[in-house]
């Protein structure tokens, strides 16, 4: 059996080399783990202060990014002749001490709840100050989904109330009902606050419980704590107050209404037949805000192909930003996200270097760095409404998000390559570099949504995230999803994210050169890459695609 496949690994191999040229091979070559930790090292410092968007920790990793662009020679891509391309927010800070969020019931005393602990609230309407007063409106999951003949809002209106609303999809183990045990887009915070804000809402309350979610309170609590950030530019409708309440909270809420606890009102959400109520509880809250307008850039750098039109180019992301500094912590007050994602930017950074290297491929290569991914994926949302090139010029998107420096993968994650139909060389090169495609280890957690490939899937760009798997080299896979594991409830999220000597790139320059096979693949496929029959994101392709 080891022979076979040895000999099946070398012929694979062989073909992928005859089709790729000395010069990509050599580029690929020159891939160095250590030039990676380098560059990891330096974005996970203390003196980018947490790499906060519109601050200064931020705009020096930007400036750090753009300089290495520039020594490459890579063409600037950004505004007015430079690798900026500034995208204007709003950033919306709650002030604590005068910050009162309580829950009201018809009888009996109000629920006195405590900012962090108890839950966590921001208000996307870029007022400093909103007073609520409005009944609790319980629409399970919060789903509008007639492609599933599935809508929790049927019989009952939400306009000028707040909507509580479970965390997840509807269960299900149908792939073809709520995609089975993956999560869908419906299943995320963001669609849901956008759903309750499209209703009239004035206020969402999400009800965290640590299964559903995929991450425990303490991520929320370190995420939603610090500013958030909104796009000065979306007119989208916005709810007052996009909340997150805990399991705890939400059973005495129920119980204040005389209901089920909240698992059970959770398994009952879930079953056809649900309908929405108002419960006997009020939100009366007080929220002030700082409202800060800044700018912050998506840096972007492209190497221009041989075509001109119509160009099919290649595209490679990652994020820059991460949570910042939060003051009001004990101890080490720097979220430094040196996996997440210092390692992605590292990897961007030495793929735009190799492919640098590259004299006149056959189509544009683009390299973006992106900014305000942890506010929802927003430089990648404003890269996706003005890329560079048009975006049905561009045939693929290949993103890094939180590579884990654990070694040598065996295995590799990329969820959502098979939607494409560049699925099947995607395959053929994971084959040669020994890699074994894994099914996404964790589907509930809907890692498809939650990183920027999905803002360039969005106007129909085919994309995906590559990853590592869950097996490497010296280790059983139980040793890798354990060390996700540990990642996940300890580190993610909070300023334990630190680089350390003992991180071992190995495995993320294997991924970045593997992606440069990718690209190169797709610079040379011999027809348009697209999104197979009946994906969501097929219909933004076409429209995206030149007429003839």
């Amino acid at each position: 059996m080891k022979i076979r496949l040895a000999i099946t690994f070398f012929f694979a191999a062989l073909s992928l080399s005859a089709q790729t040229p000395p010069a990509i091979k050599s580029a690929e070559d020159s891939i160095s783990a250590q030039a990676i930790r380098a560059h990891v090292r330096f974005l996970a410092d203390d003196l980018l202060e947490g790499r906060g968007p519109g601050v200064r920790g931020g705009d020096l990793a930007a400036q750090y990014i753009a300089t290495q662009f520039a020594i490459y020679g890579l063409k600037p891509a950004g505004d007015n002749g430079t690798y900026l391309q500034q995208v204007e927010f709003f950033g919306m800070r709650i002030k604590r001490d005068s910050t009162t969020f309580d829950l009201v019931p018809t009888s009996g005393s109000p629920m006195v709840l405590h900012f962090g602990t108890d839950y966590t609230v921001a208000n996307p309407r870029h007022t400093p100050v909103v007073d609520i007063d409005a009944p609790i409106v319980f629409v399970g999951f919060g789903v509008n989904a007639p492609d599933f003949n599935w809508n929790d809002y049927a019989g009952i209106g939400v306009r000028g109330k707040v909507v509580l609303i479970i965390v997840g999809d509807p269960p299900s183990t149908d792939p073809n009902f709520f995609a089975g045990k993956a999560l869908t887009y419906y299943g995320r915070w963001t669609y849901k606050y956008e759903e309750a804000a499209r209703r009239g809402a004035i206020g969402a309350l999400i009800i965290h419980r640590t299964d559903l979610a995929s991450y425990p309170w303490a991520v929320v609590q370190n995420s939603w704590s610090g500013e958030k950030t909104y796009l000065a530019s979306d007119t989208n409708p916005q709810v007052a107050a996009s909340a997150w309440i805990t399991h705890e909270v939400a059973d005495e809420l129920f119980a204040a209404s005389n209901r089920p606890g909240t698992d059970a009102e959770i398994e009952a959400a879930g079953k056809r037949g649900f309908k929405a109520v108002e419960l006997p509880v009020r939100l009366k809250a007080h929220i002030e805000s700082t409202v800060r307008p800044y700018k912050s850039p998506n840096v972007v750098g492209i190497l221009p192909g041989a075509a001109t039109h119509p160009d099919q180019a290649v595209l490679y992301t990652a994020h820059y930003d991460h949570l910042g500094i939060d003051p009001t912590l004990k101890g080490d007050q720097i979220f430094n996200g040196a996996v997440d994602n210092a390692t992605g930017c590292g990897i961007l950074l030495e793929l735009a270097r190799a492919w640098s290297t590259i004299k006149n491929p056959p189509h544009s290569v683009i390299f973006a760095a992106v900014t305000a991914e942890e506010q929802g994926l927003l430089g990648s949302e404003y890269l996706g409404q003005h890329p560079p090139i048009p975006a049905g010029q561009i045939a693929l998107d290949l993103n890094y998000d939180a590579i884990q420096p654990f070694g040598d993968p065996l295995s590799v994650t990329l969820t959502g390559a098979e939607r494409t139909t560049f699925f099947p060389i995607v395959q053929r090169t994971a084959k040669a570099f020994d890699l074994q495609i894994n099914p996404d280890a964790h589907p509930e957690a809907g890692l498809y949504y939650r990183s920027d490939h999905f803002s360039l899937a969005r106007v129909g760009i085919p994309s995906f995230s590559i990853d590592e798997g869950t097996l490497y080299r010296g280790h059983d896979a139980a040793w890798g999803v354990a060390k996700d594991d540990d990642y996940t409830a300890h580190r993610y999220h909070t300023p334990l994210d630190n680089y350390t000597p003992e991180m071992d790139f190995t495995g993320n320059a294997k991924l970045a050169r593997f992606g440069m096979t990718l690209g190169w693949q797709a610079l040379t496929a011999p027809r348009s890459i697209t999104w197979r029959a009946k994906d969501e994101f097929l219909s933004a392709r076409e429209k995206s695609l030149p007429t003839k």
